[in-house]
């Protein structure tokens, strides 16, 4: 795996319950460019790594920029970073990826919530710069909690940027409806936030009758399952390249298969959220559990399948390895 060699070159507050994370490249050259909507792997000394997104002004002479959000239910990444990340700390970062990338269009309605600002920041900062209209809307349980608010409000006049509290009495779900206003043709959504409202504002879209195809999203935690994966059953992978066969038990990935039998795979997440183990199924049915692809994607006729969580309908499934 290509890493690169970065430094904590600052960490600040943002809100009350995330903090800012500025990162350079420990040779001091520039890192490489970057588009509205990649995000990096974060190598913790702890031994985790974790997906965020890159946020703020693009280019690269000024290092990366992310914003980390204290979960409550941390699994060791964000409270490693709140409570134990240094400046002048030396970190592996990977080059960027970008699964969530602006289109091209003629109007943009941007959806965000919780940390799910991050990706949405750089994309309004970059439609600004191209002259394309756009709408942010972020939702906050309390206004205090937020990310760049103080950045947004100085930079986007209020009719560009409108920054919604619960607390308040305007809440995700009594202001969708609202700032998801009839579909017309160039007009593309971005969503990125928790699970809940990212399905909120997917089925207020519905409603509305937005196509898929203008509707964009990021997930940071994998979807629930509504499959009970406990009655999986053994299916068997096909390496194309050598013809080599596997069986993956009901109580292990194909990730896992593989590796165990000495085939190197690229890994993040292993939560199917990263993408970076996707890869082309040239025979088979795909049980998709991943949040990586579009439905469109995951019903065409060129399948992929993340390695590390997804499974098969069907008894084989020949991959493109």
């Amino acid at each position: 795996m290509d890493l690169l060699t970065v430094v904590v070159d600052g960490l600040w507050r943002q809100g009350s319950r995330s903090l800012a994370v500025r990162l350079v490249a420990q040779d001091g050259q520039p890192l490489p460019d970057w588009q509205p909507g990649a995000h990096i792997d974060l190598h913790l000394p702890c031994g985790l790594i974790r997906q965020y997104s890159l946020t703020g002004p693009e280019g690269a002479d000024e290092g990366y920029l992310i914003c980390v959000a204290l979960e409550s239910a941390s699994r060791g990444g964000s409270r490693y970073i709140h409570q134990q990340l240094r400046p002048g700390q030396t970190l592996l970062i990977s080059r960027p990826r970008n699964l969530f990338a602006l289109q091209t269009a003629e109007r943009v309605t941007l959806l965000a919530a919780g940390i799910g600002i991050t990706p949405l920041y750089a994309m309004a900062l970059r439609l600004e710069a191209d002259g394309v209209p756009f709408t942010l809307h972020y939702y906050l349980k309390h206004p205090q909690q937020g990310a760049f608010v103080r950045e947004l409000r100085q930079r986007f006049g209020a009719d560009q940027c409108h920054i919604h509290s619960s607390s308040e009495g305007q809440s995700a779900r009594q202001h969708l409806c609202v700032a998801l206003a009839e579909p017309l043709p160039g007009h593309c959504v971005y969503l990125c936030g928790p699970e809940g409202f990212m399905a909120s504002a997917r089925r207020v879209a519905r409603e509305k009758g937005w196509p898929d195809e203008q509707i964009h999203s990021e997930a940071f935690q994998p979807v629930a399952l509504e499959t009970n994966t406990q009655g999986d059953d053994t299916f068997r992978i096909t390496l194309a390249s050598s013809g080599e066969q596997w069986p993956v038990p009901p109580d292990k990935t194909i990730a896992q298969v593989l590796q165990e039998n000495g085939v190197d795979i690229p890994l993040s997440c292993e939560m199917g959220i990263c993408g970076a183990c996707l890869t082309p199924v040239i025979e088979g049915i795909v049980d998709h559990r991943d949040t990586v692809q579009s439905e469109a994607e995951k019903s065409a006729s060129a399948q992929q399948i993340a390695l590390c969580c997804s499974r098969s309908r069907s008894a084989n499934l020949c991959l493109d390895l």
